[in-house]
């Protein structure tokens, strides 16, 4: 019999994209999406302000791997104390692996300690097609002025391994830290990696 972790992966198709939609450096599209407490929430609301766009499936091993020790919950919580709007988005549409209901996705949030400002339900994948979000994670980051700065990859280490972490580039982290310098984003661009996002 397979181990649970193997099962979930086996589960989980791997994905790995190197073309985007969305350019790096245009403006990023605007989104109206509902938070699992029924609050609506609109990318523009959060005009002047750093925002991170975290695609996200919980059952997928490459995001377990960022929320087992609490390494996605320790960022969130660094940047939101720091100001920035950090908004989890689940495309996963109904029947599909990740789906999340409002009620089960408030109960995650409080399960996990998690640290973001909302998670947004995307179930008809609108949203995840504008942006052309492909894995979980699948991470962006949008500047105050409302232009996509990152879009990719949440680090340089494409494993489901948590000891890596430690050793790799944290992309989100590395252009958020340009962006308050004032300096272009080394990586603007990497490619994504994860599961596929389950439309």
């Amino acid at each position: 019999m397979k181990k649970p972790f193997l099962l979930l992966l086996s589960l989980c198709t791997f994905a790995s994209f190197s073309t985007a939609a969305v350019s790096t450096g245009s403006p990023a599209p605007d989104f109206t999406l509902t938070d699992t407490s029924g609050t609506e929430h609109s990318l523009s609301d959060f005009s002047g302000k750093v925002v991170v766009l975290e695609w996200t499936n919980h059952l997928c091993p490459f995001v377990v791997k960022f929320y087992t020790k609490g390494d996605m919950q320790a960022l969130q919580k660094e940047m939101t104390d720091d100001g920035v709007i950090w908004l989890q988005i689940v495309s996963s549409a109904e029947g599909k692996q990740g789906y999340l209901t409002p009620e089960a996705g408030a109960a995650l949030r409080e399960e996990k300690g998690m640290h973001s400002t909302a998670m947004l339900l995307d179930t008809t994948g609108e949203v995840g097609r504008a942006y052309d979000a492909r894995t979980t994670p699948h991470m962006y980051v949008i500047n105050p002025e409302g232009t996509l700065i990152y879009q990719g990859a949440i680090d340089s280490i494409r494993s489901t391994r948590q000891s890596d972490i430690a050793g790799a580039v944290n992309y989100v982290k590395a252009a958020y830290k340009s962006a308050l310098a004032g300096k272009p984003v080394k990586d603007a661009t990497t490619t994504p990696y994860g599961c596929r996002v389950h439309y």
